[in-house]
């Protein structure tokens, strides 16, 4: 990875799902340590996002439609000054409840949804990467992809379209891996657990109980375990997934 100093261009992040949970941690975190942050979401930029140039280096765009997923990716494009791109974080997923909240399975998930969730949760990471394939090359960057604990087992809340996507997401970075190595870009994913986010299901405080940390994890201790991949301290790690989840399937 480009180090920032005297010499070296500021780094830049591309983040999908940028405006609540993990994302708007991760946006913290990397503004924080001096990178340029471009964001990614369906909402409009929140007016309070503390982060320097947000606003600007915004761009709202729906993942669940191909041809905006395109639009967007010339946007970037356009604004990457020197064509180059660091990193780029895959976060953004959609997991649709049935009524009242209900999780949907493979009995009774409609067709569009399923479709509709793939095209979001690995379709569009797949779109990103090969369309902004020359900047981070260029920069020889880093991608890392945000699973799920969901992708590797049943999962109580989450719906069978989001754990198989996920889990597909998986297989997704590693074939990146094997394909982005030799231009020098790096492909890894996380894997996060049970966080403290907005998207918690009632009866979470069931499962918290079974984790051997017996406590939900942050936001923020995800966005470290991205910067990580995103950064020299991780210069070998490639084709990974590392589990941020607590100890909950030892």
């Amino acid at each position: 990875m480009t180090q920032t100093g005297d010499n070296n261009p500021r780094r830049t992040m591309l983040l999908t799902g940028a405006s609540r949970g993990i994302g708007h941690a991760t946006v913290k975190r990397f503004s924080a340590a001096g990178w340029r942050v471009i964001s990614c979401s369906r909402q409009a930029f929140p007016e309070n996002c503390p982060w320097e140039m947000g606003a600007q280096d915004h761009i709202q765009v729906d993942l669940a439609d191909p041809q905006n997923t395109l639009e967007a990716i010339a946007e970037i494009k356009r604004r990457l000054e020197g064509g180059r791109l660091d990193a780029l974080v895959n976060n953004a997923g959609i997991s649709p409840k049935g009524e009242g909240g209900s999780r949907l399975g493979t009995l009774n998930t409609a067709l569009d949804v399923w479709q509709s969730v793939f095209q979001v949760n690995f379709f569009a990471p797949m779109m990103l990467a090969r369309g902004l394939m020359d900047e981070l090359k260029a920069a020889k960057g880093s991608i890392v992809n945000v699973t799920s604990i969901a992708g590797s087992r049943v999962h109580p809340f989450a719906g069978a379209a989001y754990a198989t996507s996920k889990a597909a997401l998986a297989g997704l970075t590693r074939e990146m891996a094997s394909d982005f190595g030799p231009f020098g870009i790096r492909v890894n994913s996380i894997s996060p657990g049970e966080i403290d986010t907005a998207i918690l299901s009632p009866g979470t405080d069931k499962i918290v109980a079974q984790i051997p940390m017996r406590r939900l994890g942050t936001p923020e201790e995800v966005a470290k375990a991205i910067y990580f991949l995103c950064t020299d301290q991780s210069s070998y790690v490639h084709g990974a997934e590392i589990h941020i989840n607590g100890g909950q399937h030892v």
